[in-house]
């Protein structure tokens, strides 16, 4: 008989996705989140419903079987139920792991069953599970008794999500649009003693092709569009998508990309085209309607080091390969500045006001001054600061 899964994060990834497979498998759904009112919605509650939205059209399914817990106010019995659960996931966003970590370690350290506690963190990230993990197994989070004992306790996997959440309708209550493709890649290394039999998930021995090929494409299209399509002043991304120079600079881009990936993976490229074609489609779709504004939201971690511009341009400039449509995307990314109700375009501005460009450059992408693509971002970086001058 399939038992519980805890999931952090009651949001429309963690409901509309995470939650259905892990419903679809069998599990009672136990949601930890700190919104009070999203909390008390989930609990009084039977059923909540998913729309499926694709190339073929709609298709509803009703998740039932799950309540919610409030971590601020229920902390001891969302240690309990980690400590009798057979899997913890999370979609909480990376800045959020340090807060979870401390309750999943002590539901670990309070576990009697026989069977491992499958961890996973289902986050848009390289490795998140492995961060995860690190910040569990801090000695501010577990002791050193527990951590000696943990691969009897618990097992980690790395996973890589793809599906795409479109903005909600605004009287949707818990139930939510999405589209109908998905992927969940999860990497079966960390699994001594057998993975967990999650219906939908695809196990594989190895994840970096996967990520890198989600990442550095679907990502990386998405997000080209929506900082073009911000500039643009264009309100949807299927709109963005629908304007040829920015469906150009998204071709581009993705040309830039499926030079590493196929190089590097040994992936076929007409594999990687058709891939790439299925993702343009994705993303142009009306009826996954998303705005530019959203999709942009977190510039500063999206022009990390391991992220969608300056991940696959770095490693690209590092093979001497002459990188341009990475960088004007990247270029787009450093203008989205100042926008409402997001914190990192503020905090972008300021770094950008306050910092020189070859400042700037190390501290939003990570790059050391004497890697082949730093002069080339420090003279986007000089090029968007002399803008607001």
């Amino acid at each position: 008989m399939v038992g519980s899964a805890v999931h952090f994060g009651g949001g429309n990834i963690g409901r509309g996705f995470i939650a259905e497979l892990l419903h679809e498998t069998g599990y009672e759904v136990i949601f930890v989140d700190v919104v009070d009112k999203l909390i008390d919605d989930i609990n009084a509650t039977k059923s909540y419903t998913i729309t499926e939205v694709g190339a073929e059209g709609k298709k509803t399914k009703t998740i039932t079987n799950y309540k919610a817990l409030n971590s601020k106010t229920h902390m001891k019995d969302v240690i309990d139920a980690i400590a009798n659960a057979d899997i913890v996931t999370c979609a909480v966003g990376p800045n959020v792991l340090r807060f979870i970590a401390k309750p999943i370690a002590d539901g670990i350290s309070k576990r009697t069953a026989k069977k491992p506690l499958a961890v996973i963190a289902c986050e848009n990230m390289i490795n998140a599970t492995d961060k995860l993990k690190e910040l569990i197994v801090d000695e501010k989070n577990m002791s050193s008794d527990v951590k000696a004992k943990l691969p009897e306790l618990a097992e980690f996997g790395n996973s890589a999500i793809d599906r795409i959440v479109p903005t909600q309708p605004k009287d949707a209550g818990l139930d939510v649009v999405i589209e109908t493709f998905y992927e969940w890649c999860v990497e079966t290394t960390g699994f001594k003693s057998g993975h967990p039999d999650v219906k939908g998930i695809h196990w594989v021995d190895n994840l970096e092709p996967y990520i890198e090929r989600k990442l550095f494409t679907v990502n990386t299209s998405h997000a080209t569009a929506a900082y073009f399509g911000y500039y643009k002043g264009i309100k949807t991304i299927h709109e963005a998508m629908d304007d040829p120079e920015i469906k150009k600079e998204v071709y581009d881009a993705l040309e830039e990309t499926a030079h590493l990936v196929t190089g590097k993976h040994n992936i076929d490229k007409d594999e990687q085209e058709k891939y790439v074609q299925t993702i343009i489609s994705r993303i142009s779709n009306p009826s996954l309607e998303d705005v530019p504004v959203r999709v942009g939201r977190a510039p500063i971690r999206k022009l990390g080091r391991k992220e969608r511009f300056i991940g696959p341009a770095s490693q690209l400039a590092e093979q001497g390969y002459d990188v341009k449509a990475l960088l004007k995307g990247a270029q787009m990314a450093l203008r989205f500045q100042n926008v409402e109700g997001d914190e990192e375009s503020v905090e972008l501005a300021k770094i950008l006001s306050e910092q020189s460009a070859e400042e700037a450059t190390t501290t939003l992408c990570g790059l050391e001054k004497d890697h082949p693509l730093f002069p080339k971002v420090v003279k986007i970086v000089k090029e968007v600061q002399a803008e607001k001058k």
